[in-house]
């Protein structure tokens, strides 16, 4: 594969990835893009290359968000829709002021498992996962008063794009975005029903495909995916810091947007960095200021891994990208 930025030093990337591989684990890709090519890769492990598939759990959501955004666009959803206009369910067991946007900003108010706990029963489908989370999870506040992140907003959302749409949700993720895209080696069915807040495999050349659609503003190898403005929405702030009652350790110190995370802004205080990480070691970056994409995928990273590691790599990659 050849490279632009030829002239670019990326040796001090290089060491901080030698630095962290015992954290990340032995299987790792790193890829950077700017200008739409590749820049910058490499591959650690055996066998384990820029298109393995691996688990990228809640990097997922920015997918689904994205998902969500098709169909705002198009008029077929508006954001403040409660949700029990699509199913009736909530508005039975008093939750009918529950939004779409508090789904994807994580101020449902609904109990939900936390970040590092998967699904506690296995469900046929999506629909009875949620008609579960509807009829026998309590309100624990008042919607959009506090952000609680957890793994189940997500999939309420997903829940209703399949009955506007009447199609899967597999099946929308495919058609609106994964093929699009050109990510042929990622799906949400490697679970017995589909989870759109955690559920995805995917790849590292995929991933960084729907990185540059975002940060191309929609648009990927000349087709429109989403609209400036999705885009737009999908990078603003969601929620103010004084409502964030749980985030994961990886995010704490971060504002949310809706599938992603604020991780940086620019100098006059306008989001510019923008990640969506995964506590299995995917972080996937858009930098708005250096104007690249970036994708640390690991296959299972320590559990214990810290923010700081990430950070570290993307600041030496920023200075890679500044000194050309």
């Amino acid at each position: 594969m050849q490279f632009s930025f030829a002239q670019s030093d990326f040796s001090a990337v290089d060491s901080k990835i030698a630095q962290y591989q015992k954290q990340l684990g032995n299987d790792i890709v790193v890829l950077v893009s700017k200008d739409n090519k590749v820049i910058y890769q490499k591959a650690i492990g055996k066998e384990f290359t820029p298109v393995t598939p691996v688990d990228i759990d809640a990097s997922s959501q920015w997918l689904t968000a994205a998902l969500v955004m098709t169909f705002v666009q198009e008029g077929k959803l508006n954001l403040d829709d409660p949700v029990s206009k699509y199913l009736p369910i909530f508005a039975k067991y008093m939750k009918s002021y529950v939004t779409i946007r508090q789904c994807l900003n994580h101020t449902t108010g609904i109990a939900g498992e936390k970040a590092l706990i998967r699904r506690l029963k296995s469900f046929t489908n999506l629909e009875e996962e949620v008609n579960e989370i509807a009829s026998k999870k309590e309100i624990e506040a008042q919607p959009g008063a506090a952000f609680v992140y957890n793994n189940q907003n997500l999939n309420i959302a997903g829940r209703v794009l399949e009955v506007i749409s009447r199609k899967s949700f597999e099946r929308l993720m495919t058609d609106r975005i994964l093929r699009p895209l050109g990510m042929k080696n990622t799906a949400f069915n490697n679970e017995k029903a589909v989870n759109p807040s955690l559920g995805a495999v995917s790849t590292a050349t995929d991933y960084l495909h729907f990185l540059q659609m975002l940060l191309n503003k929609g648009t990927y190898a000349g087709k429109q995916i989403l609209t400036e403005t999705s885009v737009q929405e999908m990078l603003s702030p969601s929620i103010n810091a004084s409502i964030i009652k749980y985030s994961p350790k990886l995010t704490e110190g971060f504002l949310y947007a809706r599938g992603c995370w604020i991780q940086a802004s620019d100098s006059d205080e306008k989001p510019a960095t923008f990640c969506s990480p995964s506590l299995t070691g995917t972080w996937p970056v858009i930098d708005t200021i250096n104007n690249y994409a970036c994708i640390i995928l690991a296959k299972r990273a320590n559990i214990d891994i810290k923010k700081e590691v990430y950070q570290e790599i993307k600041t030496a990659i920023d200075n890679a990208i500044a000194a050309k």
